[in-house]
């Protein structure tokens, strides 16, 4: 993000910050439900807290350093510190598609074979599947799949459709400003908005929310 207009830099400093203690605040707060309610202990919530640890890493990895720049007003950063950042942007990001790939295909499975789900989904697949990347649903499941993924799909398209866009807008112009504002939806905001979209329209999870937070109080 261009640091030249210096009359923006504390918007952007309150605004970044801002979002950044939202994602991490919202993520912990997912991983906690899930950790501390049995009743959550199964493969899609399994999934959903590591998909949460992943994007509090993921948003770690750049907005921490671009808050750093805003405030200090410098854009320097030595070779292996980029290097470093870099590798680890590529390896969260990747993990966090994997992810968004694995949840997908648990939720086929729930779906599409739900009698034999607890025996296809064991601990030892679930494992398996957040370590490695893995992903056709009949035309009569289509509906119900739609209704009961529509969360997940707005998830992967706003992950997915605007880090490609940023490629393809730097492919065919030079507009730093376009981009950057591109990467910040996919590098930020779809991080941030992970807990409302998988919680707040989850009965299970606002139920676990509300238990933690009894806890806590």
């Amino acid at each position: 993000m261009p640091l030249e207009d210096s009359e923006l830099q504390p918007v952007l400093f309150g605004l970044f910050l801002s979002m950044y203690l939202v994602t991490v605040l919202g993520n912990l707060l997912i991983i906690m439900a899930i950790t501390t309610d049995s009743h959550l202990h199964t493969p899609m919530y399994f999934f959903l807290s590591v998909l949460s640890l992943d994007d509090i890493v993921f948003v770690s990895t750049t907005v921490l350093k671009m808050i750093v720049n805003i405030q200090t007003s410098s854009t320097v950063i030595s070779n292996v510190g980029c290097l470093t950042q870099m590798s680890l942007f590529i390896i969260f990001a990747d993990m966090d598609g994997m992810l968004l790939s694995v949840m997908a295909y648990d939720r086929f499975v729930a779906i599409c074979h739900p009698l034999n789900y607890p025996v296809i989904m064991n601990p030892q697949l679930c494992g398996f599947l957040v370590l490695v990347p893995f992903l056709r649903i009949p035309l009569g499941g289509k509906y119900k799949a739609f209704s009961t993924c529509g969360s997940h799909l707005s998830v992967v398209c706003l992950f997915y459709g605007t880090a490609i866009g940023v490629y393809l807008e730097t492919a065919v112009s030079n507009a730093p400003k376009k981009s950057g504002v591109a990467s910040v939806m996919y590098a930020l905001v779809t991080p941030m908005l992970n807990p409302f979209i998988y919680s707040l329209r989850n009965r299970d999870m606002k139920s676990a929310l509300w238990k933690l937070q009894s806890r806590i109080t």
